[in-house]
């Protein structure tokens, strides 16, 4: 019972809800989450950190970017599910689509640039 109820406390935020429908429709980084939300790279990095201890998403080094993904390749018969769910839901909430339109546009190579 402890791991699914840790699955949905990792749901139970907003905008955890939104960059896993951010991350359908591409890898991105923290810089590009971070500029859709406009939110602090620290809480960003937080909410990424639980999808992670989930397996709801996972990261990989390109470079000097960590890119974030839906885990396409989970075990976990509960995250499973509950990706599909989510993958059917909400595309036609307005801050759905405006983070769609705006994960379009942003472009790390110019919002990371150090």
């Amino acid at each position: 019972m402890r791991e699914i109820v840790k699955l949905f406390k990792a749901l139970s935020d907003p905008n955890r809800i939104r960059i896993l429908k951010m991350l359908e429709f591409r890898p991105l980084c923290v810089c590009e989450i971070t500029k859709v939300l406009q939110l602090a790279t620290s809480t960003v990095s937080r909410h990424l950190s639980l999808l992670r201890d989930v397996d709801l998403i996972i990261d990989s080094k390109d470079g000097k970017w960590v890119n974030y993904e839906l885990n396409r390749s989970i075990k976990d018969l509960d995250v499973k599910e509950v990706l599909a769910i989510i993958g059917t839901r909400l595309n036609d909430d307005r801050t759905i689509a405006s983070d769609l339109k705006n994960v379009k546009a942003v472009d790390r190579n110019v919002i990371c640039a150090s």
